[in-house]
């Protein structure tokens, strides 16, 4: 689709996406993974560090005003006992720090050095918070309740294993003939024994879209009750044989009934509940109003930059949280970090 007014660059002057999607921290190495016995050859390692994921969570250490994942070393994996592990998945290594990131982490910092294997070990049902194989002080969190506090490897980590854990869970059987798949290459494939084809790991790709008005308004809407105060950009999955841009067009026709004059890419987001890819674009329209299908959505609203700072603050209108993309359009548009409202007291029972 053509997009007058937006920025465009040639073929030689390429420039980073506009949402500025941070480099990988951990190298993939599917060469390494490949290999029959290597599962085996990292539990050898002392090294090598074991993620646990049970039920969508995993074990978190909570400080002042930090979360760290726990890692535990193959000495601590053989002492769990009686658990039941569903996969064990090499989710790669630790790559080294990029030159503007600052030394490497020193040893017992609880960072994992460069070249350091991580894998993940996935269990039935999460441990015991007080497993003497666990750091004092754990609890079992899923990633929306640690994101926002975690490094920014562990929460590559997380996400990693969160997202290949979840497509195990629904790729047991072979689509074709339902004869229970075999787990191959540390956890990356599954194959049917029967037919002979690997089946490999599924992202669902969905296009999640700021929609800007002719005044420059954004239109952010919501589910639920009509009157519910959680408002977000509008989102929708991709359909077979359309292209992103496409899906952007139809979504916001079918949910909002806007029409799009232009679409631009902003970036994306690996967002694994279950499984989806989130592809950011922000859409202009020559459309001052829009009607909820009150289905998907049931109210809409357009926002001055005004309106929308003074609602957030004053608690009537909720945005999506700095953990997604979502919050990264909603900023985007509005040209900087908003402010949210002060967070209740705590109370403490004496």
């Amino acid at each position: 689709m053509h997009s007058p007014g937006l920025s465009t660059t040639s073929a030689g002057l390429l420039s980073p996406t506009v949402l500025g999607t941070p480099p990988a921290l951990m190298d993939r190495v599917s060469g390494e993974r490949a290999g029959a016995g290597a599962l085996a050859a990292l539990r050898e390692d002392p090294a090598t560090r074991y993620l646990l994921l049970a039920q969508r969570s995993t074990p978190v250490v909570s400080g002042e005003d930090t979360q760290r994942l726990v890692f535990l070393s193959p000495a601590e994996v053989d002492s769990l006992g009686p658990v039941r592990v569903l996969q064990e998945i090499h989710l790669g290594r630790v790559r080294p720090p990029h030159d503007d990131a600052g030394p490497a982490p020193a040893p017992g910092d609880g960072a994992l050095p460069a070249g350091t294997a991580v894998v993940a070990l996935v269990l039935s049902e999460p441990l015991a918070a007080d497993h003497p194989a666990l750091p004092a002080g754990t609890v079992w969190r899923g990633y929306r309740e640690s994101g926002a506090w975690l490094s920014d490897l562990e929460s590559e980590l997380f996400i990693e294993a969160q997202a290949i854990a979840g497509w195990h869970e629904g790729h047991g059987f072979c689509p074709r003939c339902g004869t229970p798949t075999e787990i191959e290459q540390s956890g990356w494939v599954r194959r049917c024994p029967r037919e002979n084809v690997e089946i490999f790991p599924r992202m669902d790709p969905a296009i999640i879209v700021s929609v800007v008005g002719p005044d420059g308004r954004i239109l952010l809407g919501g589910g639920g009750p009509a009157d519910g105060k959680g408002h977000s950009v509008l989102a929708g999955f991709v359909d077979p044989g359309e292209s992103l841009e496409q899906a952007v067009v139809r979504e916001l026709g079918e949910e909002v009934a806007v029409e799009v004059d232009a679409v631009q890419y902003l970036g994306s987001q690996s967002w694994p509940f279950p499984a989806s890819l989130m592809l950011g674009f922000t859409a202009r329209t020559r459309s001052s109003d829009a009607r909820p299908d009150g289905v998907e959505v049931t109210h809409a609203r357009w926002f001055t930059r005004e309106e929308l700072q003074e609602a957030v603050l004053a608690g009537t209108v909720i945005i999506p949280s700095r953990l997604s993309i979502a919050r990264n359009l909603i900023e985007h548009w509005y040209g900087g970090d908003m402010l949210e409202p002060p967070a209740p007291p705590v109370s403490v029972r004496t």
